[in-house]
């Protein structure tokens, strides 16, 4: 089971939100299903707020795997973008600048994406995908991550940008104090989310289990590797920390 974040798939917008709010939507949508303890991955950005959850819900999460996870850039500091395609650094560029010059920003990027096939998906993402990346995108995979990106231009911008304005402040979130445990898929080849941020994130996250692999890049670990991830996953999640 996902959720959408506020701002995506016809959500309602959490203006000015931060990551530590991801658990409090996450609560609210496991009582409204009647669940009570549970497992979460993350892709991207979305592992932030994964990680959120381990820290806030300690209590039902029982663990997490994020893949190719963004670090907190305000304790990273400076070198947070380091080893970030140029579309990436602009794009947090405009971040720090604030909405009003990430949102004209963002608009532009979203038409790359309007309509795009599987035939163009690597195209359209530019320097964002290395040659192992771009190697995964083919086939079924490339059909789904087509079909997610028309379907997030459909949707329009706010949660892109609440997303960035989001991941370059304070996230709300005690690293240190993380009870559950926290898998860490990271790729050598990924110039969205730098290798770096998964050694950092491995060095600050208590029960912190690093899956580091050098021929990876950001998409190819989710085209190869998620029954990897997720079973791997399940075990540490059986462990009762």
């Amino acid at each position: 089971m996902s959720y959408a974040r506020p701002g995506y798939s016809g959500s309602t917008r959490h203006r000015g939100r931060r990551v530590a709010d991801a658990a409090v939507d996450v609560a609210a949508v496991l009582d409204a299903l009647g669940v009570d303890e549970f497992v979460s991955i993350g892709h991207s950005g979305g592992g932030p707020h994964a990680i959120a959850c381990a820290a806030l819900l300690p209590d039902r999460c029982r663990a997490v795997a994020t893949i190719g996870g963004v670090a907190p850039a305000d304790l990273v500091g400076g070198s947070w973008t380091d080893g970030m395609a140029e579309e990436n650094i602009a794009e947090f560029a405009a971040a720090a600048a604030g909405e009003g010059v990430l949102r004209p920003h963002l608009e532009a990027e979203l038409a790359r994406f309007v309509s795009v096939t599987p035939a163009e998906v690597a195209r359209a993402f530019g320097g964002l995908v290395t040659e192992v990346d771009r190697d995964a995108l083919t086939d079924d995979y490339a059909d789904m991550t087509a079909r997610s990106l028309r379907r997030a231009a459909f949707d329009g911008l706010d949660g892109w940008v609440d997303d960035d304005l989001a991941f370059l402040a304070p996230w709300g979130v005690d690293l240190g104090e993380v009870v559950r445990p926290v898998a860490l898929w990271q790729g050598r080849h990924d110039a969205m989310v730098p290798y770096a941020h998964g050694t950092w994130l491995a060095h600050h996250v208590a029960h912190a289990h690093p899956r580091l692999h050098d021929d990876e890049g950001h998409l190819s670990l989710v085209n190869g590797r998620i029954a990897e991830v997720v079973d791997d996953l399940l075990e540490l999640a059986s462990l009762g920390l």
